[in-house]
C-alpha cells in the first residue's frame, strides 16, 4: 500500500485519475475477494499484497482531485478527499459485526463487492480531469516515467516526506499502539482500549478536511508550524514517565509523584491527533503548488514515506520498550522526530526567505569612531554544501585558485563515507563466524550463505548506483546512501541478541548489508567529476584504496568491541560464549551498533560539506550508451578477477578459518 503509491501517482499523471482510480479499486476488489479462498499462510500473504493496492489509491486521488481546483481552493478539496481515511476506522467498527454474524470470509466478500460498486459509481459519474483532456486535445505526449521522477531529486520533496512521516505515519502508528499502551499502562480492558483507539482515528481523519480549509485561509506553512509546535509540547508531556521526587526541605523530606493520568493522557492524545490531521492536509496542500505538473509522482513518494512510517514506527516503539523498559519511550521517539522536522522546516523557510529577499547587508554600518580606518580584507571561502555552477577543473588558473581546495574537501569527505560502506558490507564476514558461539544453530551451508549474500546484493546495487550521481547529484546521493547504512547496522545489532531470530531475517539483513557495496560505484563516479584528468587517477586511487580499508577495519575492530560493553545498558546484555577457561561475555550486537554514530557523523558531514556540480547532470538514457561499448564489458571481466576475488576472499576467509581450524582464534 505504501510502496505502490509512487507507481500509481506516475500512472495518474500519465493516463488520468479516472482510469487509474477505477482500475485500482477493481484490482483491490479482486484481491480482497480471493482472500476469502485463501487457506494457507503463503496464500494469505499473497492476497494481503493485493489488498494493499487499495492503500495506494490516495496518491491517485490527490493527483486527480487537485487538477479540478484553483490553488486557493486545493487545500480544502484535498482535505475533504483525505477525510476518506475515516474508512479505516469504519472498518474497525463494522467488520467485527459481519465477522461474528457470517464469518471472516464474508467480510472479505462484502468489502470486495463494495469496492466493485464504488468503482462503477466512480466510472459512470466522473470525467477525465481538465489537464488530461487538454493534453489529448493538443496531441501532447505524456512525460516519460524518468521525467515524472525528476522532481524526486529535489531535497524539498524529501522534506515534505519527513513531515508526512510524522503527521500520517506516526498517526497510524499511534492508532495501532494505543490499545496495548492503554491496557498495559492504565489497566483498561481490551474493549475499552479498542474503543478509545477507534475514536482517536475517526475524528482525527474527519478533521483533515478542516485542515485543508485552514491551509487555504492561513497558508499551509503556518498550519504546519501550529502542528509541529503543539506536537512538540504534547509529546514532551506524554514522554515523561511516572516519577517520584524527594526534595530535602528545611522541615524534612518533601515527596511528590508525577504521572499523566488516564483523562489527561486521553485529552493530550486526542489534541495531538487533531493537529496531526491538520498537518496531513497542510503537507499535501504544498504539493500541487510547488509541483503542479508532477502531483502524482511527488504525492506518491510523500505518501509512500508516510505509509512506511505507519509500518516502521510500531516496530521502533517495541524496540525502545525492550531497550528502556519505559512505555513512554514511544512518545520520546515522536518528540525527537517532530523536533527534527520543525528545525528542518524552519531552516528551509528562513533560507527561502533570504533568497527571496535578495542581497542582504554583508556587515553592520560602521560606528562613528571606526570611520576612516582601513577595511579588513575578506578571505575567499570555497563553496560549501551547495551547487557549483562554475566548475572548470581543466583550467589551470581556476584549478589552482579555487578548484583544488573544493575538490580535495569533497574527496576527504567521501573517503570516510566509503570506508564505512565497506565496513557495513563486510561486517557479516566477522559476525557469521561468531554466531555459533552465541547460540545460533545454523549449518555450515547456511552460514556461508549469510557471508555471501552481501556480495550478491552489493554487486547488483552497483549497477544502479553507477547512474545515480548524474541524476540526483553527488551530495544528495552520498548523504542518502550513507544514512541507509544505519538500517543493517541497527538490524544486526538487534537480531544477533536473540538466538531464536528466524534465519530469513538474517538473510534479509545480509542482503541489506549490500547497500554498502553499492555505494562504491556512486562514490567513484562522484569524485571523478571533481578532478582534472591529470589528477583523476590519484584521486580515485585514494578514494577507493582508503575506502577499501573498511574491510580491514571491520575485521580488526569488531573482534575487539564485541568483548566489551561499549554502550552500557543501551547496548543490551552480553551472551555467554564458551571460552578456553570457561564462559566469557560476548556483545556480538556491538558489531552493528559500533558503526551507527560514525555513520551519522559522516552523513551530516557529507550534506553540509560536499558539493553538487551543475553541469554533471545526465539522464539514465544518456548514460546507457556504456552498454554498447565493448571495452566496458572487457573491463567488467577483468574487475571480476581483481576486485571480485579480493572481496570474495575477504568475506569468506574468516568463516572458513573458523571452520577448518576451530581451535585457533583466527580473528
Amino acid at each position: 500500500g505504501s510502496l505502490i503509491r509512487v507507481v500509481l501517482g506516475i500512472w495518474t499523471d500519465r493516463y488520468g485519475g479516472r482510469v487509474v482510480f477505477t482500475a485500482t479499486m477493481l484490482a483491490a476488489a479482486a484481491a480482497t475477494f480471493l482472500l476469502s479462498y485463501a487457506h494457507t499462510y503463503p496464500q494469505m500473504l499473497v492476497a494481503a499484497l493485493g489488498v494493499g493496492i487499495a492503500g495506494g489509491s490516495f496518491a491517485v486521488g490527490v493527483a486527480y482531485v487537485s487538477r479540478w481546483y484553483p490553488p486557493e481552493r486545493q487545500g480544502t478539496a484535498l482535505g475533504i478527499f483525505g477525510a476518506g481515511n475515516v474508512g479505516a476506522a469504519v472498518t474497525k467498527f463494522l467488520a467485527p459485526f459481519v465477522l461474528v454474524a457470517f464469518g471472516w470470509q464474508m467480510v472479505a466478500q462484502v468489502w470486495a463487492a463494495g469496492l466493485v460498486l464504488m468503482a462503477a459509481v466512480f466510472w459512470f459519474t466522473t470525467k477525465d480531469d481538465p489537464v488530461l483532456v487538454e493534453r489529448r486535445r493538443s496531441g501532447v505526449r505524456p512525460k516519460s516515467a524518468w521525467l515524472e521522477l525528476e522532481p524526486l531529486k529535489n531535497v524539498q520533496v524529501w522534506r515534505f516526506a519527513i513531515y508526512y512521516f510524522f503527521v500520517f505515519g506516526a498517526f497510524v502508528a499511534l492508532a495501532l499502539w494505543l490499545p496495548q499502551y492503554l491496557i498495559n499502562v492504565y489497566g483498561l480492558d481490551i474493549k475499552t482500549a479498542g474503543m478509545i483507539a477507534a475514536f482517536f482515528s475517526v475524528p482525527a481523519s474527519l478533521f483533515r478536511a478542516y485542515g485543508g480549509h485552514l491551509s487555504d485561509v492561513y497558508g499551509a506553512r503556518r498550519v504546519l508550524y501550529w502542528t509541529f509546535l503543539v506536537a512538540i509540547a504534547a509529546t514532551f508531556v506524554l514522554s515523561y514517565p511516572p516519577t517520584d521526587y524527594v526534595v530535602h526541605g528545611v522541615n524534612g523530606p518533601i515527596a511528590f509523584h508525577l504521572e499523566t493520568g488516564l483523562v489527561a493522557f486521553t485529552v493530550l492524545v486526542f489534541v495531538l491527533g487533531f493537529f496531526m490531521a491538520l498537518g496531513k492536509a497542510a503537507v499535501y496542500k504544498h504539493i500541487p503548488v510547488y509541483y503542479p505538473g508532477h502531483v502524482g509522482s511527488v504525492g506518491g513518494l510523500v505518501g509512500m514515506i508516510g505509509g512506511l512510517g505507519g509500518f516502521l514506527l510500531p516496530i521502533l516503539f517495541g524496540v525502545l520498550l525492550d531497550l528502556t523498559g519505559l512505555w513512554t519511550s514511544c512518545f520520546m521517539a515522536l518528540f525527537v522526530l517532530v523536533s527534527g522536522a520543525l528545525v528542518w522546516m524552519h531552516v528551509a523557510v528562513r533560507q527561502m526567505e533570504r533568497e527571496a529577499g535578495g542581497e542582504t547587508l554583508a556587515k553592520l554600518p560602521q560606528f562613528p569612531e571606526m570611520q576612516g580606518m582601513p577595511e579588513p580584507r575578506a578571505m575567499a571561502v570555497p563553496a560549501k554544501g551547495g551547487m557549483l555552477t562554475d566548475w572548470r577543473p581543466e583550467d589551470p588558473d581556476f584549478w589552482t585558485r579555487t578548484g583544488r581546495a573544493i575538490a580535495r574537501r569533497n574527496l576527504w569527505l567521501s573517503i570516510p563515507a566509503l570506508l564505512l560502506s565497506f565496513a557495513i558490507w563486510q561486517v557479516w564476514s566477522v559476525v557469521v563466524a561468531k554466531l555459533p558461539l552465541v547460540g545460533f544453530t545454523f549449518t555450515t551451508d547456511q552460514l556461508f550463505w549469510l557471508a555471501a549474500l552481501p556480495g550478491i546484493s552489493g554487486a547488483t546495487l552497483r549497477i544502479f548506483y553507477s547512474f545515480m550521481v548524474p541524476i540526483f547529484g553527488g551530495r544528495l546521493w552520498t548523504t542518502l546512501t550513507t544514512w541507509s547504512l544505519i538500517i543493517p547496522a541497527l538490524g544486526i545489532g538487534y537480531a544477533v541478541q536473540y538466538p531464536d531470530t528466524p534465519y530469513v531475517v538474517l538473510l534479509i539483513l545480509a542482503l541489506l548489508c549490500g547497500l554498502g557495496g553499492g555505494n562504491f560505484a556512486s562514490s567513484m563516479a562522484n569524485i571523478s567529476f571533481f578532478f582534472p584528468k591529470a589528477e583523476k587517477g590519484n584521486a580515485l586511487a585514494l578514494n577507493a584504496g582508503l575506502g577499501n580499508l573498511g574491510v580491514s577495519v571491520v575485521q580488526f575492530v569488531v573482534p575487539l568491541v564485541i568483548t566489551m560493553g561499549v554502550f552500557g545498558w543501551l547496548g543490551g546484555d552480553p551472551a555467554m560464549a564458551k571460552g578456553a577457561t570457561g564462559p566469557v561475555p560476548l556483545w556480538l550486537q556491538n558489531a552493528g551498533f559500533i558503526f551507527v554514530p560514525f555513520i551519522a557523523l559522516s552523513a551530516f558531514a557529507s550534506w553540509f560539506g560536499m558539493n553538487d556540480i551543475a553541469d554533471a547532470k545526465a539522464s539514465f538514457a544518456e548514460q546507457a550508451i556504456i552498454f554498447r561499448r565493448k571495452h566496458n564489458w572487457i573491463m567488467c571481466w577483468l574487475y571480476t578477477g581483481t576486485f571480485g576475488s579480493f572481496i570474495g576472499y575477504s568475506a569468506g576467509f574468516p568463516l572458513l578459518s573458523k571452520i577448518l581450524f576451530p581451535d585457533v582464534n583466527a580473528l
